[in-house]
């Protein structure tokens, strides 16, 4: 609003400032809803951050809660022929594996030329590719005056030729050297046009080629043969990863590991958003300071449901049912508490009971899953906390509408001071005015009677 000025000018009275006080307290009014307003700004900031906590929450039982955590499998290798890695498809077991040979690629040296810049082709010509599999033989279009190094970078460009190509001087020349792209005996180059494309060169010595061969391994005695040195289905799940020749032992296990974090997982997050249900709802009384949320239904329906959900177990017919079955309890601070050595007890004795007590079965969800389901129905669009949310954006809405109204109702209290104030202005001058006039008029008198008035 703006501030009153010209008053009191007639009067020589501080009509100005008077106003502007009035003012003042009148625009005191709008200070509750103000402070109304921006205590559920607050709210909605602090249920935004308590719906982020509960969600990743969420996130962390989906994950205990996803079956193919439980059926994962690591690999674990005893020596340095391979690397291994296994998915949910490998069965738990023992390998002994030895690789006999590694698979190489196949290549070619051409003819020997003297000068690696000198023309080789006396018109339009291909360079013809031949493989052992007859499926990649191609020919590289090769242009009108190439050099050997014109010739390389032809072979490059072109995506369809199976192979690399570089020039190297063997101390004698230069020969354009072929590498298969891929490993194996049946991606081998086998020959080239090389001579009959350069026909432009003295060609006297032969081509050198040597042929890839395919990796050849044991698993437990059985023979095996790879075109690559990447091994998948040898051993069902496994990849294989061959790196030298030699034996190495492979072992093949339930990831245990990965189901320790995700429950490890699964507590954190818990415990994560019951600090900060307790910081939104905390006392401080050394300062007289009331978390956000303090005496809130939502944080309690919320905290409560949960509670129930993990003290309630699952309902199997299995003996794993309660937290402390797998190692889990509740502290007397309504924080979850993880014991690892029960839990691994619990993985080694039975992990299918544990499996049903997390990520369920036929008949029951388990417990990340009811819990999982809790959360959903808290942060979906129809939940407890949106409701909440909704709930303090209406209250700002009509604040903002009674904000409105009072500011009106000060504009018209304020004008009518001023309409007030100028009529007092008005009359104090004209009454000055008249008191002035009659000083003059009595002094005057006084004066012609000789002071006698």
């Amino acid at each position: 609003m703006a501030s009153i000025s010209s008053l009191g000018v007639g009067s020589g009275l501080d009509l100005n400032g008077l106003l502007n006080q009035l003012q003042k307290a009148e625009e005191s009014k709008l200070e509750p809803v103000q402070q109304r307003i921006q205590e559920q700004e607050v709210k909605i900031s602090a249920y935004g951050e308590l719906r982020s906590a509960l969600s990743s929450f969420q996130d962390a039982a989906d994950k205990l809660g996803d079956a193919s955590l439980f059926q994962g499998h690591e690999a674990s290798v005893s020596g340095d022929a391979f690397e291994a890695s296994a998915d949910s498809d490998a069965a738990a077991g023992q390998y002994n594996v030895t690789v006999n040979d590694l698979a190489t690629a196949g290549s070619l040296a051409t003819q020997r030329v003297a000068d690696p810049e000198a023309e080789l082709t006396s018109s339009d010509s291909t360079l013809d590719l031949s493989f052992q599999d007859a499926g990649l033989d191609h020919s590289v279009a090769i242009a009108a005056g190439s050099s050997l190094e014109d010739v390389r970078d032809a072979v490059n460009a072109d995506p369809d030729a199976a192979v690399n190509a570089s020039v190297v001087n063997d101390g004698e020349g230069y020969r354009l050297a072929l590498m298969a792209k891929d490993t194996g005996q049946e991606a081998s180059i086998t020959g080239t046009n090389f001579a009959t494309m350069a026909d432009q060169a003295s060609l006297t010595d032969a081509a050198v080629t040597q042929a890839g061969q395919d990796a050849s391994l044991d698993v437990n005695g059985i023979a095996i043969t790879s075109s690559t040195n990447q091994v998948d289905g040898a051993i069902q799940g496994v990849t294989l990863n061959l790196q030298q020749e030699g034996s190495s032992t492979l072992t093949v296990a339930r990831d245990d590991e990965a189901i320790r974090e995700a429950v490890t997982g699964f507590v954190e997050s818990y415990n994560a958003l019951k600090e900060t249900a307790d910081d939104l709802t905390a006392f401080n009384g050394e300062d007289s300071r009331a978390g956000t949320l303090i005496g809130d239904n939502v944080v309690r329906t919320i905290e409560s449901r949960l509670r129930n959900d993990l003290s309630s177990g699952v309902q199997q017919d299995g003996e794993l049912s309660l937290l402390g079955d797998v190692g889990l309890s509740m502290g007397v601070d309504g924080t979850l508490e993880l014991d690892q050595d029960e839990l691994d007890d619990a993985l080694a004795a039975d992990p299918a009971a544990v499996e049903a007590f997390f990520a369920g079965d036929d008949a029951t969800s388990g417990l990340a899953g009811t819990i999982s389901e809790t959360a959903e129905q808290m942060t979906s669009d129809s939940g407890t906390l949106n409701n909440a949310i909704d709930g303090a954006e209406n209250r700002i809405d009509s604040l903002n509408d009674r904000y409105t109204r009072i500011e009106a109702s000060i504009e018209q209290t304020v004008e009518r001071y001023r309409t007030q104030f100028s009529q007092l202005d008005s009359m104090v001058a004209r009454m000055n005015s008249t008191s002035n006039y009659l000083s003059q008029q009595l002094s005057s008198l006084n004066s012609g009677n000789g002071g006698l008035l």
